[in-house]
């Protein structure tokens, strides 16, 4: 019954508050950090394009989650998401323990120049997506399941026995086993950290589930503008934000003391848990 321009005068209300929380101070400090991309349609100039927005989902000292921002760009690449980590910098944020990301080539050596203690942990999600490209549908499940073995393995030495295995397995799908082998330290700096960090890094469940909530919004068509997909997504993200309720993850107490056991990491948190 309300027309479009209706519904769009109505929402360009949360615009200035969207704004704000974009701009907004950060915390001085984060255990986690995911990063991450998804794409949207958006109409510019009488076509339709798509857009990269960039998310950071930040874990803080007691392990509650916070989306630091939105970001929409052209197409995801360095350049772009070192522009991004300048900025959180510049809004506050002076140590990070931990950054998952994707390959994006030449990020982990630009995320460092700006953290310059931070673990940079290439997403085990990405790793997956990449490899079952070269995956009959069939053998996905078979696969898939062969692979947590390895990253999700008790200790290194077991982890490297499951790779041998793995890679043995299925060496008919050379270009698959590759990208493991490409990425190998990647795994196993998991396992310089207790069970509950790994689970946490390797998992990545909570960055998969704000963007599957973003793109319950972004799905359905293209958009107008990026103004409408700041609109929409920021409505989303306070729907998150109810959501979570201010609460910690699972397991955070078993996380916390696993990091504590680092002597480096127990000194920087310490060094933030009271502020």
């Amino acid at each position: 019954e309300i027309s479009h321009e209706t519904v769009s005068a109505i929402t360009d209300r949360v615009i200035e508050t969207a704004q704000e929380w974009q701009n907004r101070p950060l915390k001085k400090f984060y255990t986690f950090l995911f990063v991450d991309c998804l794409y949207v349609s958006v109409r510019k100039e009488m076509e339709t394009k798509s857009c990269a927005v960039y998310v950071i989902l930040g874990y803080d000292v007691n392990g509650v989650k916070d989306i630091l921002g939105l970001w929409i760009g052209e197409a995801e690449g360095k350049h772009y998401w070192m522009q991004i980590f300048d900025e959180i910098k510049g809004r506050g944020v002076e140590d990070v323990l931990f950054i998952s990301m994707d390959g994006v080539s030449g990020l982990e050596e630009g995320a460092r120049s700006i953290f310059k203690d931070v673990v940079v942990q290439r997403c085990i999600v990405h790793l997956i997506r990449n490899s079952v490209k070269y995956i009959p549908s069939k053998d996905y499940r078979a696969f898939t399941g062969q692979l947590k073995k390895v990253y999700g393995a008790a200790s290194l030495k077991a982890a490297q026995a499951e790779f041998e295995r793995f890679k043995q397995a299925w060496s008919q799908y050379p270009g698959a086993v590759d990208v493991w082998v490409r990425n190998w330290r990647h795994v196993e700096q998991l396992f310089n950290y207790g069970s509950a960090v790994r689970k946490v890094l390797y998992t990545t469940n909570s960055i998969e589930a704000v963007n599957s909530s973003f793109r319950k919004v972004t799905k359905k068509g293209s958009f107008p503008g990026e103004e409408a997909v700041r609109k929409a997504l920021y409505l989303r993200v306070s729907e998150l934000y109810k959501k979570w309720n201010g609460r910690p993850v699972a397991n955070w107490a078993v996380v916390r003391n696993q990091l504590s056991m680092d002597d480096k990491m127990q000194g920087r948190i310490l060094k933030y848990e009271n502020e």
